[in-house]
């Protein structure tokens, strides 16, 4: 059975974006890109709402055109493009880039999804992971912390009824500073 990860850059207070919804606080090298870059390619399916889908379709599918883009962002493009995403939103009405829109039950599909074979798929955007990880169906947390306090914004985990214990089982330093942490529910 496929495992429905959650994987996001958050800063070390805990948001994944600032009380604005940007994201200019995240500095991604190119060490840090290549790791993402093989997450992005162990990746079955990527799973976005609407505000990640919008932020992904504005540049990736075009990123790999330019000349000054660097390699490894090319490569992030080229990954991405070819990889199957599901957009969940009520709003939109079509997706683009190997996409397919989902306006149903958010439980039903994502359970749907992780029996079927193949690679993980990966939650993206903080409602919509959410909304998954109050329906218990988060397998593990992969959180890239930035060394950086940003204050106010949106956090990676929403407000929980009842602890949630977790378990280590990765961890990573980067020359940047930026820590990688690897989680799966206890």
């Amino acid at each position: 059975m496929r495992k429905l990860v959650y994987s996001m850059m958050v800063s070390l207070d805990g948001f994944v974006e600032d009380s604005n919804r940007s994201l200019d606080w995240v500095k991604i090298d190119e060490e840090i890109h290549v790791f993402s870059n093989d997450e992005a390619r162990e990746t079955g399916v990527f799973l976005y709402g609407r505000g990640l889908y919008d932020v992904m379709a504005a540049y990736w599918p075009t990123a790999d055109a330019d000349p000054s883009t660097p390699g490894y962002m090319v490569e992030f493009a080229q990954i991405w493009k070819e990889k199957p995403k599901v957009v969940f939103s009520k709003t939109l009405d079509t997706v683009d880039w190997n996409s397919r829109l989902v306006r149903g039950e958010v439980a039903e599909e994502i359970t749907r999804l992780k029996r079927e074979p193949g690679d993980d798929l990966s939650v993206g955007g903080a409602r919509l992971a959410w909304t998954c990880i109050q329906l218990g169906l988060v397998d593990e947390y992969r959180l890239l912390i930035h060394p950086v306090l940003i204050g106010s914004g949106t956090p990676f985990f929403p407000p929980l009824e009842q602890p949630m214990s977790l378990r280590m089982v990765e961890t990573r330093t980067f020359r940047s500073g930026v820590v990688y942490v690897r989680y799966v529910p206890a």
